[in-house]
């Protein structure tokens, strides 16, 4: 049956009403009509778009009520990176920051910060395009996520379509979270039925928004904060942090009603000791405040450091304390054979969780710690910060209480154990003989900044060690499907994708290899910076302890171990066995590092890249023009000095065409990398 223009005209008055109902409970906290009526507004268009399905869109408020049960979610990737935040702990930290900023940004008088609580939820990335919600992901790792958006458009708070005139491509960015009433509500209905409840609001809404079933996130008391942007294109934003969470308001999007402009670091602190006097009373969790620079100009200037930016800071509440007994201590084994002391504890409710383990460092500390098994001992935890043993309550102490002692072999293979002269670390002799070393070293090899294998995740590794078919990481390259199916967990389309996964991490970089190989203390950064220097994997083999001295932060210790890894025959073999089983990189010449003082060739120019270049990573290309003595910034603003613009650009060719900044095509990367400037 068609529908008449009367239905359509009905459907379209009652998703508009529903739409201004949703806005006004949600964003503005000023509802005009009762619940009962909304109820009904819902309940005739439901029972309108049953009888006429062809008219039902993704938009529609009758779209929250859930959907049917997903087997799993899928990966996507953020369009811009969600990066975390430094946190602060002490006022001197927080006025440190501050200081910086001023410094950065040339500021003589006070800055002026936008200031929120830090609710304590899951991070979310919600995207727009012409207005309608077409994508949910959770953070992830930062770089991809899951992607939960059945799950999200089941939340009231959330707008399946913006008010007004939204950028043409809009990602929000927010916190999902549970509203203390009703996570003591969902609690006690569950408690009642006998069925298991929640520890707190932030696992409870973790759980729930990663539901497989989505009428289950559906009927659970989920809400959340929008507070900020990532990519945005087709649309002019505010050029104020506390400018565009007003914009966010006006399109729809729930923003914290507690946010405040402030000026200076002691407008900052009297904020946190304000938000601090009134937790309890605030209707939602929070683990502390969040500071960022209000001018988008002054970000800009300021720039991220490794993976968080410079312009904001999370101001922590103390760190939250709990007494327990400690009745045990295990040892874990890591990639490089540290053992590791973890204590186990009679479980204790303390900063929000139920802890049961704890860090115990080295026996070192433990020793200094003076901690015994059988000890009272106070437990500190802090945010997302592993709970540790801040001291012991010696007058406690039971008569019968035990000394914690070394192992002399390691638990998991029983090699020998040893201690290097002077070192705090105690270390398995067993390499990878020992099934735990190999398993950290594979998890290493295959994780995202190293090898990149997609699916080859910390289970799957231990399945295949455990079974023995991949002894070290020459064997992950002849893995096939039929290897893969028999495991746990593993169907045959899964399989494929992690055999596909493992054939495209074959084409990497020289960087990337040198990290995932897992020499000690060679990290990420330490790795691109070999790579530079020497151009070639032949050349950092060959160079020998004195030669490694002369790249940039290689001291005697990493050189040392540089030498003894490439020195050791095992090690060459398993190298050019893994060339011979497919992984390449392009080769580079060697880039000559400038020397102290001396302003590298590209000194002065801000550099911002987008899109994707043939030969580099992204994360290569920004390594060598840093190298160069170039900056390289996330974001374009008028002191850019060119984009460099290679295939699929995003929103950053286009804000550098708005405000008038050169672009550089990938022919251009080539004459930059050989330290030549642009003709102007």
């Amino acid at each position: 049956m068609s529908a008449s223009r009367v239905a359509i005209a009905r459907i379209a008055a009652l998703r508009t009403a529903l739409e201004q109902h949703n806005y006004r409970y949600h964003v503005l906290d000023d509802p005009k009509v009762a619940d009962a009526e909304y109820d009904a507004l819902l309940r005739e268009l439901l029972a309108l778009e049953l009888r006429y399905p062809e008219l039902v869109t993704a938009d529609s408020p009758s779209q929250r009520v859930g959907a049917a049960p997903a087997e799993g979610f899928d990966e996507v990737t953020h369009l811009l990176p969600m990066l975390s935040l430094e946190n602060a702990f002490a006022e001197d930290e927080v006025r440190a920051f501050d200081r910086r900023v001023r410094e950065r940004v040339e500021s003589t008088g006070e800055v002026e910060y936008a200031v929120e609580p830090k609710v304590d939820g899951l991070a979310i990335s919600l995207v727009y395009r012409h207005g309608v919600l077409e994508r949910a992901a959770t953070r992830g790792d930062g770089t991809s996520g899951e992607d939960v958006t059945v799950n999200v458009r089941t939340i009231p708070s959330v707008p399946l379509r913006l008010r007004g005139e939204p950028p043409t491509l809009l990602e929000v960015r927010g916190e999902v979270f549970m509203p203390l009433e009703g996570f003591r509500q969902m609690n006690a209905a569950a408690a009642a039925r006998g069925e298991r409840t929640f520890v707190n609001p932030r696992n409870a809404a973790a759980g729930s928004l990663r539901q497989l079933d989505p009428q289950i996130t559906a009927s659970r008391p989920l809400d959340l904060f929008l507070y900020g942007i990532g990519a945005s294109d087709g649309g002019k934003l505010p050029s104020r942090q506390s400018d565009l969470l007003g914009a966010l308001r006006n399109w729809g999007l729930r923003t914290c009603p507690d946010v405040r402009l402030v000026r200076g670091v002691d407008g900052c602190l009297a904020y946190y000791r304000q938000i601090g006097e009134r937790r309890e009373q605030l209707p939602y969790q929070i683990d502390g405040v969040v500071y960022k620079v209000d001018r988008f100009a002054d970000q800009a200037l300021l720039g991220f450091v490794s993976r968080a930016p410079r312009w904001a800071v999370a101001h922590k509440f103390a760190a939250e304390e709990a007494l327990t007994i400690l009745s045990g201590v295990d040892f874990q084994v890591g990639r490089t054979g540290a053992l590791t002391p973890v204590a186990r504890l009679e479980p204790v409710f303390v900063g929000g969780v139920t802890v049961s383990n704890a860090t115990l460092h080295n026996m070192d500390e433990m020793q200094r710690k003076d901690v015994r098994i059988g000890d009272t001992v106070v437990v500190r935890r802090a945010g997302d910060v592993i709970p540790e043993i801040a001291r012991v309550l010696l007058e406690r102490r039971p008569a019968a209480s035990m000394p914690i002692v070394l192992p002399e072999r390691c638990p998991v293979c029983q090699s020998v154990v040893s201690r290097e002269d002077g070192g705090a670390i105690a270390r398995c002799s067993g390499g990878y003989a020992c099934s735990a070393q190999r398993k950290e070293r594979l998890r290493h090899f295959a994780s995202r900044r190293a090898m990149d294998i997609e699916g080859l995740g910390d289970k799957l590794i231990g399945q295949l060690v455990d079974a023995g078919i991949v002894p070290s990481p020459l064997q992950i390259f002849s893995l096939q499907a039929a290897d893969l199916e028999k495991l746990e967990r593993m169907g045959q389309k899964s399989a494929l994708k992690v055999v596909a996964a493992i054939e495209h991490s074959k084409a990497t970089t020289l960087a990337r290899f040198l990290f995932a190989l897992g020499v000690r203390d060679v990290g990420e950064s330490t790795a691109a910076v070999l790579a530079r220097h020497f151009g070639s994997l032949r050349a950092v083999m060959d160079a020998g302890f004195e030669a490694l001295q002369t790249v940039p932060d290689v001291g005697p210790v990493v050189a040392r171990h540089l030498a003894e890894f490439f020195g050791d025959p095992a090690n060459q073999a398993l190298i050019a066995a893994l060339q011979r089983a497919g992984i390449h990189w392009p080769e580079q010449p060697p880039c000559v590092t400038t020397s102290a003082g001396e302003p590298g060739a590209l000194t002065g120019l801000t550099l911002v890249i987008t899109g994707s270049f043939a030969g580099f990573t992204r994360d290569v290309l920004e390594d060598r023009l840093r190298t160069l003595g170039a900056k390289v910034s996330g974001t374009v603003s008028r002191k850019t000095s060119y984009v460099i613009a290679g295939s699929e650009a995003g929103s950053k060719l286009a804000k550098a065409t708005e405000l008038g900044v050169s672009v550089l095509g990938e022919d251009a990367v080539d004459a930059l990398l050989q330290g030549k400037r642009p003709k102007t």
